[in-house]
């Protein structure tokens, strides 16, 4: 189910933007005019798409399409007027929002959202690469720390160590990261 977020300042452009969007096969499009119930509403909720139509009722947008690409996994567009285009980039390219260019070309919309499609495809494998990492780093903390007790209070080497844990991980068929935690509660005061 594809999901968007648009935030405008008149009911108009919300209707006219959920058009494209219904035509794109989103399944579920919300939208707010106001800026505290969209912030509110794009940090509960995952949308894969956040379009902010500008100016806002209460700010330009440029800071709030800053504020989503940085606490959500959402595509942020912010359409902006042609005339203002060019400077909005310069401001919001560094932080991966991609701004549009009012009017809107139905046909370039639906190639600027195949292209947020596929980058926000990239954007969540490398975040759930990242996030693999970040165990196995947390992981190897552990290990590490259960090794450095088996050094101290048992007189081990560090291969000894490191093969007391392989060794015991296998023998009593768990992981390694389970034998380093009985590990540390052993021998930790």
């Amino acid at each position: 189910m594809k999901s968007a977020f648009i935030i405008s300042k008149t009911e108009t452009s919300i209707r006219a933007i959920s058009s494209l969007l219904e035509d794109e096969s989103y399944d579920v499009v919300e939208s707010s005019l106001s800026l505290d119930v969209a912030k509110q509403r794009v940090t509960d909720s995952e949308f894969e798409l956040i379009v902010i139509n500008t100016p806002l009722a209460e700010e330009s947008g440029v800071d709030f399409s800053v504020f989503c690409a940085k606490n959500t996994k959402a595509c942020v567009v912010l359409m902006v007027q042609q005339e203002k285009s060019i400077d909005v980039f310069k401001i919001v390219d560094k932080h991966g929002v991609l701004v549009i260019s009012k009017p809107v070309n139905r046909h370039l919309f639906h190639h600027y959202l195949i292209f947020t499609s596929c980058f926000r495809e990239r954007m969540l494998s490398v975040h759930s690469e990242n996030e693999k990492l970040k165990t196995e780093l947390e992981e190897m903390k552990v290990i590490d720390r259960a090794k450095l007790l088996l050094i101290q209070c048992l007189s081990m080497t560090e291969q000894q160590a490191h093969r007391y844990i392989t060794k015991q991980a296998m023998n009593m068929r768990t992981s390694k990261l389970n034998i380093a935690k009985q590990v540390i509660r052993t021998y930790e005061n």
